[in-house]
């Protein structure tokens, strides 16, 4: 069965359907990307830190359920999908499967420094009530927003206010039997901590460029300045993990007679009172952890230990690293350092005053790995990731170990 693809000012063109046992997780790729590019990041930078760890099961099926923050690009989502990996040993069997807005993958500036498929290949799934119930089906475990997109827009003046929780993970988890794990996202909110957002213009940029929402003031900084757009403030991610749910049993206390095959009601109420029992534990997490979000002190010190990479580490080196790291995959070394600079001298338009319009140049004009000059529309929308990933069409193979 073919899939629909997204291609921008066109109808939904049609990619081929793939072979039993797609997976375009790349662990290779991520692990590069975790070393040279997302480590630098969370170990001096964002400085994450795991409380409760032991308490997320080894296998699944498992849903952690997390609450999202920041007003801004979703690092907290990224860092603790990364750092968890880190933690595991950079494992295959490891990696967690992270359910994301599809939107995401849509538009190439929602993309990491617009890398191609980049949430695909680190090991995310489109979110679709239909793949989250095969993820669960084939034993994963997987990391989930409830409050979806408008808990990462919530704005910075309503700071750790849980928005309305989506249903769909009580369903599932009842359905599989699967454990409800809540992980208490703290400081997450101080990435962007004068974020703000409007919804009329909200609606415009999401009609307009495919933006979920532009945090207000740094959204027209990032509108002058590209490498703003992926700025974020040094908040000390820490992970608090709290102690298993059981939705089966949260269900008959809401009143469900079959808790495997809940009524709507049953599972809307079971559904909020996990949202007030994540709110208050969220609350008791920042009241203990959340006292200094940036530890300024701690990241003089962070950033003084990596000395020669110490670039890497800072919001203005995240382009050129991640980037560069992405390239360097798909070319030969440079022959000299004169050499190193000029391939890559693109990646000065996201540094320069309205250097939106010279990077989409260069990216149509240069060509691969620098750009798309010579790819067919329909192969480079394949490439990009932008179209909507159904396991139904597209199934993952069984899971290893």
């Amino acid at each position: 069965m073919p899939v629909a693809m997204y291609v921008p000012g066109r109808s939904l063109c049609e990619a081929p359907p793939a072979l039993a046992g797609h997976d375009p997780f790349d662990p290779a790729w991520t692990r590069a990307m975790v070393d040279r590019a997302l480590g630098p990041m969370l170990d001096s930078w964002f400085r994450v830190r795991f409380v409760g760890a032991e308490r997320i099961p080894a296998r699944g099926p498992v849903i952690l359920t997390a609450n999202h923050s920041g007003d801004a690009f979703p690092y907290d989502a990224i860092a603790f999908d990364a750092a968890l990996w880190q933690r595991d040993g950079l494992r295959d069997a490891a990696k967690l499967r992270t359910v994301y807005e599809p939107e995401l993958s849509l538009t190439w500036w929602m993309r990491p420094f617009g890398i191609d498929d980049f949430y695909r290949r680190a090991g995310g799934v489109d979110m679709t009530f239909d793949n989250f119930d095969r993820l669960l089906a084939r034993g994963d475990r997987v990391l989930y927003f409830p409050e979806g997109v408008p808990g990462i827009g919530k704005g910075f003046n309503r700071r750790y206010e849980l928005q309305r929780f989506h249903t769909s993970f009580v369903r599932l988890a009842a359905r599989h039997g699967a454990p409800v794990v809540p992980v208490h996202v703290v400081n997450g909110e101080w990435i962007h901590p004068f974020g703000y957002t409007l919804p009329g213009l909200d609606r415009a940029m999401q009609v307009g460029f495919g933006v979920p929402f532009l945090p207000l003031p740094i959204g027209l900084l990032a509108m002058l300045f590209p490498w703003m757009w992926y700025l974020a403030f040094p908040a000390r991610l820490t992970f608090v993990v709290g102690e298993w749910i059981d939705v089966r049993r949260a269900l008959r206390a809401a009143g469900a007679v079959d808790p495997t095959n809940p009524d709507d009601a049953s599972v809307r109420r079971a559904t909020e009172a996990i949202r007030e029992t994540m709110q208050r534990e969220l609350a008791a997490a920042v009241a203990r952890f959340g006292r200094e979000p940036w530890d300024l002190k701690g990241l003089v010190g962070a950033l003084r230990a990596r000395r020669r990479d110490r670039w890497r580490a800072i919001p203005t080196g995240w382009p050129l690293s991640f980037i560069r790291n992405e390239r360097d995959g798909q070319r030969l070394p440079a022959r000299n350092r004169l050499h190193a600079l000029l391939r890559d001298l693109d990646l000065a338009a996201f540094y320069l005053p309205l250097g939106w319009p010279l990077i989409t140049l260069c990216r149509l004009l240069r060509k691969p790995p620098y750009g798309y000059r010579g790819v067919a529309r329909a192969t480079r929308a394949r490439q990009q990731g932008r179209f909507i990933w159904r396991l139904a069409q597209r199934p993952l193979p069984p899971r290893e170990g």
